[in-house]
């Protein structure tokens, strides 16, 4: 497991986890199935903090990819424009499955003033795509999933998940809202 280095990289991932899912005042989902396991280990929870991602799931309309959903949903402008500062953008339009912890701009705005501007500039982009696939794991992880452990992210680091007195955080962040469904995965 890697360590986090520098203070900057672990302020930036602990507010930017606390934004996970919606900044719409949705109250904090409860665990469907908090026993339930799945290959990860990880997931979020349910209980009616489902976000409205602009992606139907009726009978004959598609869904679209991770980027596409995130887009409609129109709170993740920061971090679709750091998915491409990255070059992850492309990743989130056709790979997968995925299960992204998505911050919202209301907790890139909680990060300090300029911290963003930084991390989108191109010296910066390995430090940019270390935060960003902190907030990723491999697969399609739905609430009812969910389960307390560590859980590797695509940046090769674990993060903890816990289910307890009906709310999930990771990394000790609520999840605010969850289960957006996309074509190539899941938005918490």
């Amino acid at each position: 497991m890697r360590l986090i280095r520098t203070p900057a990289l672990a302020l930036c991932l602990a507010l930017t986890f606390a934004g996970c899912g919606t900044d719409d005042g949705d109250t904090p989902a409860t665990p469907a199935d908090a026993g339930a396991s799945t290959a990860d280990g990880a997931g979020a929870s349910d209980g009616g903090g489902r976000a409205d991602s602009g992606a139907s799931t009726d009978a004959g309309e598609a869904l679209g990819n991770l980027a596409e959903v995130a887009s409609a949903a129109g709170n993740f402008k920061t971090l679709l424009a750091a998915a491409k500062a990255a070059g992850l953008d492309t990743t989130l339009a056709g790979g997968g499955p995925f299960t992204v912890f998505a911050p919202t701009d209301a907790a890139f705005a909680k990060l300090p003033a300029g911290t963003v501007d930084d991390l989108l500039k191109p010296e910066n982009k390995a430090q940019l795509t270390a935060i960003l696939t902190l907030h990723v794991i491999a697969g399609k992880v739905e609430s009812k999933d969910v389960k307390t452990g560590k859980v590797k992210t695509l940046a090769d680091i674990e993060v903890d998940v816990v289910v307890a007195d009906g709310k999930v955080t990771v990394n000790g962040a609520t999840v605010t809202a969850v289960d957006v469904p996309a074509s190539n995965g899941v938005i918490h």
